[in-house]
């Protein structure tokens, strides 16, 4: 799954547009690489997101094309 729709679907951000720009201002990375908004993201990647001044790391544990709020939540480990 794109890395932009991964973290619109697991709630780590509220738009898919918003998760694309950061993608592409290369805030994000996966493994310690900086990616793009199409680059995939599997189960056990590790995805960090930099925000202003906070950083979010968390871990992959499952990948769904569609989610509620409770599976959201399984689809992600936070690690800090």
């Amino acid at each position: 799954m794109r890395i932009d729709k991964f973290l619109k679907v697991a709630r780590l951000v509220k738009r898919r547009t918003v998760a694309n720009e950061i993608c592409s201002l290369g805030k994000v990375t996966i493994n310690g690489r900086v990616v793009k908004p199409s680059s995939e993201v599997k189960e056990g990647d590790i995805v960090e997101i930099h925000f202003a001044n906070k950083s979010t790391r968390v871990e992959v544990v499952s990948v769904a094309e569609n989610a509620s709020k409770a599976e959201a939540a399984k689809m992600i480990k936070i690690i800090g």
